[in-house]
């Protein structure tokens, strides 16, 4: 005769649901603002000089030769402090990228070497 297993299944335990309050929220609020007319004018028109371009400070200006054209040029020491830092970027990227193969070179054969240690030993414990 061949024997069926059977399986018991537990009572349904009844739990107690939880309530949770609806959330609330603070509504912003803000002063309106004023909006003056669309139509508004200045009692005399300011008339502006084409050719007469506003100075800004930290910019020089050199005359091209042969040219009537005059090329922005920032101020000596803000061409230093851009250079400088370009110069000190530079430097610290090669210098990370020369440490870090040296690094790789150095530590690779110890690596290795580790890690045929640790594989013979794990080997060795699992034909155990």
């Amino acid at each position: 005769m061949v024997k069926i297993p059977s399986l018991v299944i537990p009572a349904i335990k009844e739990y107690e649901t939880i309530s949770i309050p609806l959330p609330t929220a603070d509504i912003p609020s803000y002063v309106p603002l004023f909006v003056p007319p669309s139509d508004l004018q200045t009692e005399e028109p300011i008339e502006a000089d084409p050719n007469e371009e506003p100075d800004q400070p930290g910019i020089r200006k050199v005359d091209i030769p042969f040219t009537d054209i005059k090329l922005p040029v920032p101020e000596n020491e803000i061409l230093v402090t851009a250079g400088t830092t370009a110069v000190v970027s530079v430097a610290a990227t090669l210098t990370a990228t020369a440490a870090f193969k040296w690094a790789v070179t150095a530590l690779k054969p110890i690596l290795k070497t580790a890690w045929k240690k640790l594989s013979k030993k794990k080997k060795d414990s699992l034909e155990k």
